[in-house]
């Protein structure tokens, strides 16, 4: 939507989580959760916002990214009127403007692009979100009169005991007219019990002023649930939860155990494939169709073709193609590429490599820094020496090479196509073509020894 911007308020202490860190900045499932509301913000249309800061105002600037988005500073907290006021030169009397909490992370972006359009259709100067909630205790009070017109919102605190009996509270978002705000908080006081301004007044003097103020009742209050503690950021983590893996779920991905499955707002996932209980994906996972995930598996930005089978097991910033298997109790460290058809199997670590396709790597094996072509075939126990005490090297393994057990490669070298190394051996020089290499002791076998030494220990 065009001609619209946002204003985030994000300057309170939030004591009640009891941290070092500002409140806006407690995450969930991995995200911060000022960044679901800017994510909300954007997504609706306001390509401009204005994060209002306070309460470690640089570490909150430091932690925010992103195109279109400015700061206001609020030095001292005095109420929420007084935080938009902080914002004044960002607001543009010819365009919407909308208001949004850095605490409200459930927040959608397609229910405010409804509020926008509600606003804009009825032609209000300004809308509120209210919900209808069973206890409504510590809330403002929606105030309608007798034909369910908007008159005015009361704070808790200011309520009378006939006030305090309506369900129907605030849920703290608004839009406005760019003009009708910067007109109304020109006229804000702090004539009330906590000596603040409230945002909230702004709408019963728009009305004062001959404006038209609309209240749209949200279908699903849950979605304005604010955090303010320890206990609430756990209560939004499972909704949002919740939420996220009811998609996965209705987009064709079967989650075996729902509520043992952890997934973050940004991964994606293919059609039939399966997750299985007790996995964690994070960040920006990419997951393709007909894949297994699972069970007790953690995935971090990682990005999976079709078709893969990855069992407990640990991926973290890599690539592995089509049909590939890895696991159980594999790990996948930073920086590789694994292809299609290749079998990373139990307790082998790959980091900073790429493996070709059709490699098989079945277990008890560490392939660092290393270039492995296609078809090779790795003995248990097979170990890349990248490290020389000072420095990381690399090791090439070229197409069907055939690695024995308990084999070290010690970088900077290579093994060209299709030779063979025997099981045991240390290989310090490069290896040609079609070759067996054998590097190690001969063996010895002396007769009478522990006769002798039986001997020797009476």
């Amino acid at each position: 939507m065009e001609n619209l911007k946002a204003i985030i308020l994000a300057a309170g202490e939030g004591s009640r989580m009891k941290s070092k860190k500002p409140k806006v900045l407690h995450e969930i499932l991995n995200k911060k959760m000022i960044d679901y509301v800017i994510d909300g913000a954007k997504s609706c249309g306001a390509a401009q916002l204005c994060v209002v800061v306070g309460h470690k105002a640089e570490e909150v600037k430091a932690a925010i990214s992103g195109e279109g988005v400015s700061f206001a500073l609020q030095a001292e907290q005095k109420g929420t009127g007084h935080a938009v006021m902080m914002a004044g030169e960002f607001i543009d009397q010819q365009q919407d403007i909308l208001i949004l909490y850095g605490d409200t992370p459930l927040i959608q972006g397609d229910t405010l692009e409804k509020l926008v359009k509600t606003h804009r259709e009825e032609n209000f100067s300004a809308t509120v979100v209210s919900a209808i909630v069973e206890n409504p205790e510590g809330y403002g009070r929606i105030i309608r009169d007798a034909r369910g017109n908007f008159l005015k919102i009361v704070e808790h605190k200011d309520a009378t005991a006939d006030e305090r009996k309506v369900k129907e509270i605030n849920t703290g978002i608004y839009i406005f007219k760019g003009l009708a705000l910067a007109a109304a908080l020109g006229g804000l006081n702090n004539h009330n019990t906590q000596g603040e301004y409230y945002l909230t007044d702004c709408l019963e003097l728009i009305l004062k002023a001959g404006g038209r103020v609309g209240a749209v009742t949200a279908a699903e209050e849950k979605e304005f649930f604010g955090v303010n503690s320890r206990v609430q950021l756990a209560e939004a983590a499972k909704l949002m939860r919740e939420r996220i893996n009811r998609r996965h779920m209705e987009n064709g991905v079967t989650l075996a155990d729902p509520e043992n499955t952890y997934i973050d707002a940004d991964v994606k996932i293919g059609v039939d494939t399966v997750i299985l209980p007790g996995c964690v994906l994070e960040g920006k996972t990419e997951i393709g169709e007909d894949c297994k995930i699972g069970p007790n598996s953690r995935l971090t930005d990682m990005r999976m073709g079709n078709g893969v089978t990855f069992q407990s097991s640990t991926g973290m910033e890599s690539e592995i193609g089509d049909n590939t298997t890895v696991g159980p109790f594999a790990y996948i460290r930073p920086n590789c590429k694994i292809g299609q058809n290749v079998k990373i199997g139990d307790f082998v670590e790959v980091k900073n490599s790429t493996v070709g396709n059709g490699t098989k790597i079945p277990h008890l094996a560490y392939i660092g820094d290393t270039d492995a072509g296609q078809k090779v075939n790795f003995g248990c126990g097979s170990i890349m020496v990248n490290y020389d005490g000072e420095k990381k090297h690399r090791t090439v393994v070229e197409d069907h090479v055939f690695v024995g057990c308990n084999v070290n490669l010690v970088a900077p070298v290579t093994v060209k196509e299709g030779a063979y190394i025997a099981a045991g051996s240390t290989i310090t020089k490069d290896v040609p073509e079609d070759v067996l290499a054998v590097a190690r002791a001969r063996q010895q076998v002396i007769a009478g020894w522990k006769n002798k030494k039986m001997k020797k220990d009476s």
